[in-house]
């Protein structure tokens, strides 16, 4: 049920959808719902389309938004029927602005939203992992899309990859995952005798969990007093966790599961890493360093955008277990420079991805 509009400046806003059809939660999924609660609280009426009983429905609606469960595939594009009612539901809702975050979502809801004469299509791609040059992709994004917006540089870069004429560059946006800085003050300090390592994420092959595997290996052989405290859920887990049995790691190794409380889980550690083989947007990194936190990660995708390398942390070459454990190695001897690369780090967040600004540059977006 639609809710009822409790103001003059509510009833005169553009209704924005948000589609997101995701049934797990991550930094898509963050996004859709802080951006939408925020856009709702600015005066703009606000649609939200979902899966059933996923993460971000729960939170849609225990915060009041109005929902639409829907459920769409990467096939639901050949549903006629699933389409029409899609436009029959833009129609009646009087929606003119579209903000979708799946490729499945794109492809169906997209062109719904074009028949229903939704006056400005977005589609947010979180991703850094090229776009195929396919026939139907070039359709969405040249008839269909009007604007994108990406979490990075790096994500930018790869639309174009494998076709830099996809779309015109000017259509793509630069809109980074913002904080409630408020959320993450992480003023404790900890004395820890040993150095506490914070890795966080899903427990599958992107995010390089097993990584940590490597680098408890070295730390021991080099004698450095650690604990390694990996947060998180997903497919891989009970192998990495084999595993660490296998190398008699277990000592080592705190593994909470799904961490609710980012703020309270920074807070708890000395230094946060990063192991993905690539990343759409490190939201992570800019937790830890809101938290006042050194980071490390290695150079890939959009990592430089977030880890200045000698001034919040360190950046390492992909893959180079033996140069980060070093560089552990030196956080932990080197307290002072720890101190100083987390003040950095707080201060660029700060500046750059505080999320009042964010939204403040999607309004914009949609208000042009």
């Amino acid at each position: 049920m639609e809710m009822e509009d409790t103001s003059t400046h509510e009833k005169s806003a553009p209704v924005i959808c948000f589609c997101n059809t995701a049934k797990a939660w991550g930094g898509g999924e963050k996004w859709h719902y802080d951006m939408a609660l925020m856009l709702k609280n600015q005066g703009y009426r606000v649609l939200t389309i979902t899966a059933k009983n996923s993460a971000l429905q729960q939170k849609y609606l225990a915060s009041g938004l109005d929902n639409i469960s829907m459920g769409i595939n990467n096939l639901s594009f050949l549903n006629a029927f699933l389409i029409h009612k899609l436009k029959t539901i833009f129609l009646q809702k009087s929606v003119s602005i579209i903000i979708m975050n799946l490729p499945s979502d794109l492809k169906t809801a997209g062109p719904a939203a074009k028949k229903a004469g939704v006056t400005k299509i977005i589609y947010r791609r979180g991703s850094a992992i090229p776009v195929k040059n396919s026939l139907f992709n070039r359709y969405l994004y040249r008839n269909i899309i009007d604007f994108v917006l990406v979490n990075s540089q790096a994500t930018k870069d790869t639309i174009l990859t494998n076709n830099p004429d996809i779309i015109p560059k000017e259509k793509i946006q630069i809109l980074y995952n913002g904080l409630r800085l408020e959320n993450y003050k992480c003023e404790k300090k900890k004395e820890h005798k040993h150095i506490v390592i914070g890795g966080l994420g899903r427990f599958v092959k992107q995010k390089g969990m097993d990584r940590f595997i490597g680098i408890a290996e070295k730390l021991r052989e080099k004698g450095v007093p650690f604990k390694i405290i990996l947060g998180g859920e997903g497919e891989l887990k009970t192998n990495i966790r084999k595993k660490i049995r296998e190398k008699n790691l277990e000592d080592y190794f705190v593994l909470p599961g799904f961490v609710e409380d980012t703020g309270r889980f920074m807070e708890d550690i000395d230094v946060f890493v990063l192991t993905s083989h690539w990343e759409g947007f490190g939201y992570v990194l800019a937790e830890a360093m809101a938290c006042r936190k050194p980071v490390i990660g290695f150079n890939v995708s959009s990592n430089p955008e977030l880890i200045r390398d000698g001034k919040n942390g360190f950046l390492i070459e992909d893959g180079d277990i033996k140069s980060l454990t070093e560089k552990i190695e030196y956080l932990h001897n080197h307290p002072e420079e720890s101190n100083a690369l987390s003040k950095t780090g707080r201060k660029m967040v700060e500046e750059k991805f505080d999320i009042t600004r964010i939204r403040d540059d999607l309004i914009r977006i949609i208000d042009q």
